[in-house]
């Protein structure tokens, strides 16, 4: 892949069609809206909420979820576009390549907002609070004067803190009463940081194993100007650390069934950091993870184990929980 992906003004010519316009809401990104589900399927198995009018709130959240993640990406790529006509792929989006009104694109980004927010305020008042933060976590990323996704390490988290939100979007949708565990939200959150930590290490080695690539990449996000290979890869492995803890603190308090499903757990963990660092990885691309056959396989099974012990109660596993000492020499 070529890093020559600085655009001439030449290349400017093309006025953006509706379906310009369009691409940048990412629709097909809707993929990421999967972690959504735990949600749901926790605050039932720990809450046993009322389901009476649940799919009505479920398939108005979706909805609500999906418009505001759009907005997001919407102001993302417009505020983006001078930065990344320097990224190999990200240069052939429509704002880099097409001539766009600014008007147009803000009144798209306010209406995706607009009606995002109308939707999760129909849902109930903890899922609005919960998508308001949503929508601003996407300011914070993306907006100067913060624009976190410029500095080192803050923009792994500030990104990856969509996934403990999209988890309270998934909880609030059928319970409106209560937070869910934050060692679970914690666990969700520093999970997601490993999985955009493992983005940018899989960025950083494609794009600097070109000539000059190193150049390129600081052009494209100044957070890389303090990044390193190594930093990455130790930057992910602490992420990892911490979502393996989190979730081990959240099933000793509230469902010690899940124990079992930790050597799935670790697995996928250790075969998604494994991608990172293969030439064209899909981890560059999360919302096309779906094509790597035998990362679905791993996580359908991981799936699969942690439906099963949602549901299953091993009452000997309370055991491991009892301090006990072993006598010596008997």
């Amino acid at each position: 892949m070529s890093t020559q992906a600085i655009h001439s003004d030449e290349a400017l010519h093309s006025p953006a069609s509706w379906r310009d316009y369009l691409k940048m809401a990412r629709l097909d990104h809707m993929t990421k809206h999967v972690f959504i589900l735990p949600g749901l399927v926790l605050a039932y198995v720990l809450r046993s909420p009322s389901l009476e009018n649940a799919w009505w709130s479920i398939l108005l959240g979706f909805a609500s979820a999906i418009l505001i993640a759009s907005s997001n990406y919407i102001i993302n790529e417009w505020l983006d576009r001078e930065f990344d006509a320097f990224h190999p792929d990200k240069s052939s989006r429509p704002a880099v390549n097409m001539v766009m009104s600014s008007p147009l694109v803000y009144a798209m980004y306010a209406a995706f907002s607009l009606v995002g927010l109308a939707l999760a305020y129909a849902v109930g008042s903890s899922f609005f609070v919960i998508s308001l933060l949503f929508w601003v976590s996407g300011v914070i990323y993306n907006v100067k004067p913060v624009r976190s996704k410029d500095k080192p390490y803050l923009d792994v988290l500030s990104e990856s803190l969509n996934n403990p939100i999209r988890m309270m979007l998934g909880w609030a949708m059928i319970d409106h009463a209560t937070i869910a565990p934050v060692s679970l939200l914690l666990a969700y959150w520093m999970g997601g940081a490993f999985l955009m930590g493992a983005k940018r290490l899989s960025e950083y080695r494609e794009i600097t194993s070109e000539p000059g690539g190193v150049a390129l990449l600081h052009r494209y996000r100044r957070s890389f100007q303090h990044y390193t290979e190594e930093r990455l890869t130790i930057s992910c492995f602490v992420y990892a650390l911490f979502s393996t803890f989190l979730m081990g603190v959240f099933l000793i308090k509230y469902r010690i069934e899940y124990v079992l499903a930790f050597p799935f757990i670790i697995i996928l963990f250790a075969h998604y950091l494994g991608l990172s660092m293969r030439s064209g990885s899909v981890a560059q691309k999360p919302e096309k993870l779906f094509r790597e056959k035998r990362l679905m396989v791993i996580s359908a099974a991981t799936v699969v184990v942690l439906l099963v012990l949602s549901f299953v109660n091993l009452p000997m596993l309370y055991n491991f929980s009892v301090p006990y000492f072993m006598p010596f020499g008997q």
